[in-house]
């Protein structure tokens, strides 16, 4: 009864914050939302015992990716006033969207897995069992070949993050010596005297 009450609180939470994040117009705001919605998630895997994933989630997204997109979004000179126009005006057919999302979403799963009776509680696991050893075995084991393909998905998107940082510019960035050679003492230094 107490989990329970615990996983229905940080699924609101999370149901809570998520919404908060698409429909509150400071984008701040929306970001410190986010954050908390990795909390609430975090809990629900820490109650169906995966302690890895929840710590790999506070750590990475939110110690990591969140505080960078807040710090991103907080320097960005932004116009509220131009978010604010149109929010209003798009919102019926955005409900519209996410009604006919859902629907799909309930036809293609069907409904044999919704509901209390679909959901099998997992068993409870001892208390020197590692579920991040279990983990590894799984994905070193059963699922190797898409965590390779992920891999290497992410090694080029990492080589060609760079390649387009580091494109070519019209202007030279060498140095030319003759411009080096003609610099002086008096443009460069200015003695100051106290």
């Amino acid at each position: 009864m107490f989990e329970q009450a615990v996983f229905y609180g940080f699924a609101a939470m999370l149901v809570l914050a998520a919404t908060l994040v698409v429909t509150v117009r400071n984008p701040v705001h929306a970001a410190l939302f986010l954050i908390l919605a990795f909390f609430a998630s975090a809990g629900l895997w820490l109650l169906l015992e995966a302690e890895f994933l929840a710590m790999t989630l506070v750590l990475v997204y939110v110690g990591a990716v969140m505080v960078l997109f807040l710090f991103v979004v907080m320097m960005l000179d932004i116009d509220l006033v131009r978010l604010r126009e149109g929010f209003a005006r798009y919102l019926p057919v955005a409900g519209l969207v996410a009604l006919l999302m859902v629907a799909a979403v309930a036809v293609t799963v069907g409904p044999a897995h919704f509901g209390a009776d679909a959901v099998a509680v997992p068993a409870r696991q001892p208390a020197g069992h590692s579920n991040t050893a279990e983990l590894g075995g799984a994905l070193f084991t059963q699922y190797l070949y898409p965590f390779e393909i992920a891999a290497v998905v992410l090694l080029v998107a990492i080589i060609a993050a760079i390649a387009l940082a580091h494109r070519r510019t019209r202007e030279p960035k060498r140095p030319d010596p003759g411009v080096q050679l003609k610099a002086r003492r008096e443009d460069r230094v200015r003695l100051v005297k106290m």
